[in-house]
């Protein structure tokens, strides 16, 4: 089995009698950032789902952490340090910022510890911890939802269109939260985005999704990979 935080191999996906991926594979190493990027309805959102256990895979094999967690439920992955970002925003609206952040732990015994640890590149945090959630601005609640899924130190996150809506000021800082789980934190991300400038800027590698299959993959910081990866998004 391979080491990597994530491996996917040939999976199949979809909802009902509707085939959405095909044939997947990819890996994502410890400690590393893969970008996903492709158009609406290409099969972002499903890939993370049935990652995750939301949706069943109809082939193939899922590994974490060496470990084929293939139809594994939801809080299986959990248990397993896979946290998981989706697009539509998981936040508590009428709890408090701590109350939020505390439902990402099992235990209270050691939540000042790490509050401060995943509080580093989000200077917002500690002076919002008494304020409902839902009063914070969006691209807050979206740094909030990022900080929850660090608390109990994942080794893999999985990050669904983390930088729609934002602000360009929001999404480098976005950018950075990201390079700081990756680097400080040693966390391996699975980032599912449109924004394609964004995803380059902060991962190892990319892989293009069109249509429920990968149509490209290779290193974020090529030269010419913007231009490949617009080439298939044109089309």
């Amino acid at each position: 089995m391979s080491s990597a935080a994530l491996e996917v191999v040939d999976l199949t996906s979809g909802y009902g009698e509707a085939m959405v991926l095909r044939n997947v594979a990819l890996a994502v190493p410890a400690s590393e950032i893969l970008a996903v990027v492709g158009k609406n309805g290409m099969g972002k959102s499903t890939l993370l789902k049935t990652i995750m256990g939301f949706l069943p895979a109809r082939t193939g094999r899922i590994c974490i952490l060496g470990e084929d967690m293939t139809g594994a439920a939801p809080h299986r992955m959990a248990a397993h340090a896979v946290a998981y970002c989706p697009q539509d925003q998981a936040i508590f609206q009428d709890l408090t910022v701590e109350e939020n952040l505390r439902l990402g732990l099992r235990s209270d015994r050691h939540f000042e510890r790490e509050f401060e640890r995943v509080a580093a590149p989000f200077p917002f945090l500690p002076k919002r911890r008494r304020q409902r959630a839902g009063t914070l601005s969006g691209g807050e609640q979206k740094m909030l939802l990022i900080a929850r899924a660090l608390l109990p130190r994942p080794r893999l996150m999985l990050v669904d269109e983390i930088s729609e809506g934002l602000q360009p000021s929001v999404v480098l800082r976005m950018a950075e939260a990201l390079r700081h789980a990756r680097h400080e934190l040693g966390v391996a991300v699975l980032l599912i985005e449109q924004n394609v400038r964004f995803a380059l800027s902060v991962a190892d590698r990319y892989a293009v999704l069109a249509r429920g299959e990968i149509a490209d993959a290779g290193s974020a910081t090529a030269p010419d990979t913007e231009e490949r990866i617009h080439t298939h998004l044109a089309v």
